[in-house]
C-alpha cells in the first residue's frame, strides 16, 4: 500500500514529558518492548489510526487476529481511492486501484504500519537503549512511555506508548535527532476481543491471488565496501544488476541493524551526476560523485549519517 502521506499540521511528541521522569532500568523497558512484539503477533485485535508527517495525513484500519495458530490480518485505507492488503499466513496480497492484485511472501504487512511493532528487540539491546520515561494517556487509556535510542546516536529515535494491559502500541513517534517529529502513528480506538477474529475467518476461504516467485539471484562479489557504517548494522544481501532505462550497471549493498535499514548504490558517473541530499520524512538520498562513479545511499537514515557512509567507500578495483 503506497501512503497519501501527511498533513502540514503535525502532532507533537510532548518533550516535556521524557525530561521531568526518572528512567527506569533498560532491561525492564527492553521486556515492555518484547511484550509489545508478541502482543502484535498474537492478539485478536482491531486499530482505527492515522499517520501524520509533516506532508500529510492518511486514515487507516487493521485488523489481526490469529486462527489455528495462522496469522490473519487486513490493512485498509479509509479514504480516497481503496487499497487494501491482506495477510493470509505468510502471504501477503495486494489490492490497488489500477493494478492487477497480486501476493507476494512475507511474515507480516509492513506497509503502513511503524517497523518498531515487528523488532526484534532481544538483539536490539547491544546497540539501542530502552528508557521507560513514565506514564501517559492515549485513547482514553493509561499507557508506558518508552524511548528506543541509538547509543552511537547515528540513527533516528522513537517514542512508543504500550496499552499498560493490553502492551499494544497505541502512539508512535519517529524522531530526528534533533527531538523533531518526521513521523506519527496514533490509534483513534482500538478493540480487542473475539469479535476481531469471527470478522477475519471469512478470509481462510477468500479467493486471494497466488503468490509471486521472487527470484534468487546469483552469487556476487563486489569490489568495494563502505569504511563506516553505524554500530549493529549488518549485511543483508548484495547484487549487480542492468538499469535498462538508463544503459548503466548498478551494484547494490542492503544493510539493516532490525529496526532500519539502508542500500548503498553504485552506478557509472554522467554528465548529470553530482553530490546532493534529498530528505522526504524518514527516507534520506545522499549522491557523492567519487572516482568516475556515483555512490547514492538510499534509506532510513539521517543525512549526515548518509553522507558518512558515502563518503567512507572504498571503491577497490572499481572502475
Amino acid at each position: 500500500m503506497k501512503p497519501l502521506w501527511y498533513a502540514v499540521s503535525l502532532l507533537m511528541t510532548g518533550s516535556l514529558l521524557w525530561s521531568s521522569a526518572a528512567p527506569a532500568q533498560p532491561s525492564a523497558s527492553g521486556a515492555l518492548l518484547e511484550q509489545m512484539e508478541q502482543a502484535s503477533q498474537n492478539l485478536n485485535y482491531e486499530f482505527a489510526y492515522i499517520n501524520v508527517s509533516r506532508l500529510g495525513i492518511e486514515s487507516l484500519r487493521y485488523r489481526h487476529a490469529v486462527i489455528d495458530e495462522r496469522i490473519f490480518a487486513q490493512l485498509l485505507q479509509m479514504d480516497g481511492a481503496r487499497r487494501e492488503v491482506i495477510q493470509r499466513g505468510n502471504d501477503i496480497s495486494y489490492f490497488e486501484p489500477g493494478l492487477e492484485p497480486f501476493s507476494l511472501p512475507g511474515n507480516h504487512i509492513i506497509d503502513a504500519l511503524p517497523p518498531v511493532i515487528f523488532a526484534d528487540f532481544a538483539k536490539l539491546g547491544s546497540d539501542y537503549d530502552f528508557i521507560t520515561v513514565g506514564r501517559s494517556r492515549i485513547a482514553d487509556q493509561m499507557c508506558d512511555v518508552l524511548r528506543i535510542v541509538s547509543r552511537d546516536g547515528t540513527r533516528y529515535s522513537y517514542v512508543v506508548w504500550l496499552d499498560v494491559d493490553t502492551k499494544l502500541p497505541l502512539r508512535i513517534d519517529l524522531l530526528d535527532r534533533d527531538g523533531e517529529t518526521l513521523e506519527q502513528f496514533r490509534l483513534i480506538s482500538f478493540a480487542v476481543d473475539k469479535g476481531v477474529r469471527n470478522l477475519m475467518q471469512g478470509l481462510e476461504k477468500a479467493n486471494l491471488p497466488p503468490s509471486l516467485s521472487v527470484p534468487k539471484g546469483d552469487a556476487v562479489t563486489l569490489n568495494w565496501q563502505p569504511g563506516w557504517i553505524p554500530a549493529g548494522m549488518t549485511l543483508v544481501s548484495q547484487n549487480r544488476r542492468t538499469l535498462p532505462a538508463l544503459n548503466k550497471n548498478m551494484e547494490s549493498r542492503l544493510y539493516s541493524d532490525g529496526l532500519f535499514s539502508f542500500a548503498i548504490n553504485i552506478t557509472p558517473a554522467d554528465k548529470s551526476s553530482t553530490t546532493q541530499t534529498l530528505r522526504t520524512g524518514r527516507r534520506t538520498v545522499q549522491t557523492v560523485v567519487h572516482n568516475n562513479s556515483e555512490i547514492a545511499v538510499v534509506g532510513e537514515l539521517p543525512p549526515s549519517t548518509a553522507k558518512r557512509i558515502a563518503d567512507s567507500i572504498d571503491l577497490g578495483s572499481q572502475k
